[in-house]
């Protein structure tokens, strides 16, 4: 049974959009040869890419690189930066969702029809009507206005945006193309910043839930917390760090605690402490109407396993080590979401009579959870 161990340190910045943002920052800076660097970044996304034998597909990402680089040649963004900065960014995250090349030309050249005098009939030439039809369909849904303030409105608007896209692939890189614009936010005057972040937490954050792309939708999240609340979202960071410096040893031993007794019975799988986002703490804030200091859940441990026959083996032997609090069980995996999410939750009176909440789920259900539909794609 293997532990997964994070420094305090990573164990924050992992959850903490703002360095995100500031990191996504430099990345992007002007180098002294720009075409190269982003050949580079290009060459890095490839690498966990299946092989092609087809070498007119095997080159396609880096000919809409090329294409793109030099449509958006006199572009800048509001930071100052080469605007081409934006679709290699938008194409890495989309990579890591969807190991797919025309895909990946899509997100490269998704803002070029929009922005510059090139046609959709001229992508469809240089890259194949497959290529054309993502761009296509990414330059509609950027047509679909987003100021809307009546849930049922905003509700037909998250309907038309997927029927708009017509393939599911359009709307991950949508996804992609909102949280890198959420990352650089910061040039934005407030209230354009204000309005993107509404449109994200009404629109965008809902619709990867939906989708099942929970890491892209509790990023956006807690981008907007951090652009509409910065007070809030500073006094959680440090009060967040406060707590897992108590908790630390704590947590570490629990793990090992339950890795050992997982062992012992057979079952091998990573047992891991995750941390609530910031969002997901504010959230409880507001709902509850509590103070930080009365939340207790900002960890929990997630048990990952190979089958779902372990599932419910690991199940079993962590209630027969420490009791189960009535009341805190939901079986995700016998009764999935709408959106696949598949887990079992389980809260138990843990070490020292402390509260613990435990996932637990296979590997493959990982995937999804975090991934959502793209996960299919692998």
């Amino acid at each position: 049974m293997q532990v997964s161990l994070h420094s305090l340190s990573e164990e924050i910045d992992r959850i903490d959009p703002a360095l995100v943002a500031e990191l996504e920052d430099k990345e992007s800076s002007q180098s002294p040869d720009l075409h190269q660097s982003l050949i580079e970044r290009m060459d890095k996304i490839l690498e966990g890419f299946p092989e092609e034998p087809d070498p007119v597909l095997r080159s396609l990402p880096y000919r809409a690189l090329d294409f793109a680089f030099k449509a958006h040649g006199d572009q800048y963004r509001s930071s100052g930066k080469p605007y081409i900065t934006h679709p290699v960014a938008v194409a890495e995250l989309v990579g890591e969702l969807v190991p797919d090349r025309p895909t990946l030309a899509a997100a490269l050249l998704h803002d070029v029809v929009e922005d510059t005098e090139i046609s959709s009939a001229n992508i469809t030439e240089l890259f194949g009507q497959e290529v054309a039809f993502l761009v296509d369909g990414v330059t509609k849904v950027s047509h679909i206005r987003y100021a809307l303030s009546h849930e049922k409105q905003i509700e037909n608007l998250r309907r038309l945006l997927v029927a708009t896209a017509k393939d599911l692939r359009v709307i991950l890189i949508k996804l992609c193309d909102r949280l890198h614009n959420m990352r650089t936010l910061t040039p934005l005057a407030p209230a354009k910043r204000r309005q993107i972040c509404q449109s994200t937490l009404d629109i965008f954050a809902p619709l990867a839930h939906r989708l099942g792309v929970e890491k892209i939708k509790n990023e956006l999240q807690d981008l907007c917390l951090f652009y509409l609340n910065p007070g809030i979202y500073r006094r959680i960071k440090e009060q967040v760090a406060e707590r897992l410096v108590e908790r630390r040893e704590y947590a570490e031993k629990v793990r090992h605690n339950i890795a050992d007794v997982l062992a012992t019975h057979g079952i091998e799988g990573n047992v891991e402490w995750r941390v609530k986002h910031f969002w997901s703490i504010y959230q409880k804030m507001e709902r509850d109407r509590k103070d930080f200091s009365e939340i207790y859940d900002l960890t929990g441990i997630r048990i990952l396993v190979e089958s779902v026959d372990e599932c419910y083996g690991a199940l079993g032997i962590v209630h027969a080590v420490w009791p189960p609090v009535e009341g805190r069980f939901k079986d995700y995996i016998s009764n999935p979401k709408p959106n696949d999410y598949r887990s079992i939750h389980t809260t138990l009176l843990g070490p020292e009579g402390r509260l613990l909440e435990v996932q637990i789920r296979t590997f493959q259900m990982h995937r999804v959870c975090e991934e959502g539909v793209a996960a299919h794609w692998r």
